[in-house]
């Protein structure tokens, strides 16, 4: 009997090539132990490999792009945790609006509007901070008279505002208006009662009619968005939070990414308005938990949660503080028991931060001064006792004023919070004339938050004009680690508490994994390690060594997202 041969059929291995290979240089991963590498390798757009140069040179087929560093560095994605950029982008849309520095600057600004805004019309200024102004105060009404004695003008920074006597008029406002009981705000007024033109919280009692301009259409709005976004990349931001988003802005998102024009990845916090029936605003919450881009996990554009704002600002005199402000010059305080303004009460906060909670959505409020840091913590610890807060990762935005007591309490409940070093660059000097050095002893403790082991991110609070620099705030990430880690102010002599400095690895930390976990992004992003999304950074320099001075001219050579590369295009 003659034997039988069998065919026996093995699976034939194809080993995967990578699409990318990096070499050559300083691969700083961030991961846990903030290793360094030599090269690393992509496919389909995730990181595969993370290692030595020569084995992972081994494994390529002759269309692996390679990329010979030449002793450059690479970073993870850069992510700023707070923009504004639907906003941001179409505020020189109209008209070019030029750096103001003086009170002069700003006058100069509104004589010019008037020789060609129609008479009778607004004249708006926005985001010009007293704080950055060379003689640190408001113009007054009686300058705002002079420079447009024919148009309502107003000067607004924040929820505060100077305004001019025909803007005065057009809002009803003179010496016996009295702002509605329950509504926040304040109006200040001279000796003999009449209103000096400085108004707290002005949108909850008035209207501005909003300044006239040309007209944009979608694809204005859109082509803005792309423009803003490519100049994201070029500092090396391949990551934000939109921290008060809307449908419309939502929208445009969309539109850019279904059209693969969208550069950044998006985690937004849906803002929420918290004035009417408690009842109508925990629907308002419960509708965002039910939108599609929270539901459903997408690596571009997702939901996060909601934003809301506690108190007023720190740039315009309004933050809500433990003790008085102090009667003041520089703000137009003249209230010696003044301590700025909460917007919700505790009351009314706590259903609204349960109702965040309980639908699983990351809460955030606007929370720049003590008082409304302690607020917002102590309505945390009482949801926790309820319910656990630890997993939707709840938030406080800008806490810039805080205490030892709150950042015990911020690691204790696993609260994160978003902070913005160039606030310290670029008001410390003001905020020390108002406060005293002493007062400043946990402004921005950032190195204080760190050793506690609560998870803090940097962002910018971008929220006008396009350029990482000229912007107001400037998202240039590279200003932002130079000044956690130096604590040095522009024209302050010396340095802001230098006790609460950064290292450089935390300095890089803060922009990449631990914004990552701020937006819900850990397991994709922030560092660079095999499985995640291949975002990240090629530098002109080494961050990590080189002169502390140069880090603020960082320069990104090369950006990419999802192992493509975006800058330059």
């Amino acid at each position: 009997m003659k034997a039988s041969v069998f065919a026996v059929l093995l699976p034939i291995t194809v080993f995967a090539q990578p699409d990318l290979i990096i070499h050559g240089g300083k691969i700083v991963t961030v991961d846990k132990n903030f290793s360094v590498a030599e090269a690393m390798t992509i496919r389909n757009g995730r990181i595969e490999d993370i290692g030595s140069r020569d084995e992972l040179l081994r494994p390529r087929r002759p269309n692996t792009e390679v990329i010979d560093l030449q002793g450059a560095t690479v970073l993870p994605g850069l992510i700023d945790s707070h923009t504004h950029p639907s906003g941001a982008a179409m505020t020189e849309f109209d008209h070019p609006i030029p750096d103001m520095e003086t009170i002069e600057d700003v006058l100069t600004y509104f004589r010019e509007r008037a020789r060609v805004v129609p008479e009778g019309q607004w004249i708006d200024l926005q985001q010009v901070f007293i704080t950055r102004l060379r003689e640190q105060r408001y113009p007054t009404r009686s300058e705002l008279d002079k420079a447009a004695p024919r148009h309502p003008a107003i000067f607004r920074t924040g929820p505060d505002a100077s305004l001019n006597t025909l803007a005065l008029k057009r809002c009803g406002i003179d010496k016996d208006f009295k702002i509605p009981e329950g509504v926040p705000g304040k109006i200040e007024k001279d000796a003999r009662g009449e209103p000096t033109g400085i108004l707290r919280s002005y949108a909850n009692y008035t209207k501005i009619e909003p300044a006239r301009g040309k007209k944009a259409s979608e694809d204005d709005y859109l082509s803005r968005l792309t423009e803003l976004f490519s100049d994201y990349n070029s500092v090396g931001i391949t990551t934000i939070g939109d921290r008060a988003s809307d449908s419309v802005a939502l929208g445009r998102y969309e539109k850019l990414r279904n059209s693969n024009q969208l550069t950044v990845r998006i985690s937004a916090s849906y803002q929420i308005a918290t004035l009417g029936p408690i009842e109508k605003i925990q629907q308002r919450i419960r509708e965002v938990a039910k939108h599609p881009l929270f539901t459903n996990s997408d690596p571009l554009l997702r939901i996060i949660g909601i934003k809301t704002f506690l108190d007023g600002g720190m740039l315009t005199g309004s933050a809500y503080m433990r003790q008085p402000w102090g009667t003041s010059t520089i703000y137009s305080i003249t209230d010696p028991n003044y301590r700025g303004t909460l917007f919700i009460p505790r009351e009314r906060l706590l259903p609204i931060v349960l109702t965040t909670v309980l639908e699983g959505l990351q809460f955030t409020a606007h929370s720049v001064g003590d008082g409304a840091v302690h607020t917002l913590l102590d309505v945390y610890e009482e949801v926790d006792q309820t319910v656990s807060i630890r997993n939707t990762r709840p938030c406080i935005t800008h806490c810039n004023f805080m205490s030892r007591e709150a950042v015990d309490a911020l690691a204790r409940l696993g609260v994160v919070a978003d902070l913005q070093p160039a606030w310290l660059y670029l008001d410390t000097r003001t905020l020390v004339a108002q406060f005293g050095y002493e007062r400043m002893r946990y402004f921005q403790p950032l190195k204080s938050l760190f050793a506690a082991g609560a998870i803090v991110g940097g962002g910018s609070d971008h929220m006008q004009k396009i350029g990482s620099l000229r912007s107001i705030n400037p998202y240039n990430p590279f200003l932002a680690m130079h000044t956690a880690i130096t604590r040095k102010a522009r024209w302050f002599n010396g340095t802001l508490h230098p006790e609460e400095a950064l290292t450089r690895e935390q300095a890089i930390r803060f922009y990449t994994s631990n914004n990552a976990f701020l937006l819900f992004r850990e397991k994709q992003l922030g560092s660079l390690e095999p499985g995640k999304l291949a975002d990240f950074v090629i530098l002109d320099r080494d961050l990590l060594t080189c002169p502390v001075d140069d880090i603020l001219g960082a320069q990104v050579r090369a950006a990419y997202l999802g192992g493509k590369r975006i800058y330059p295009k």
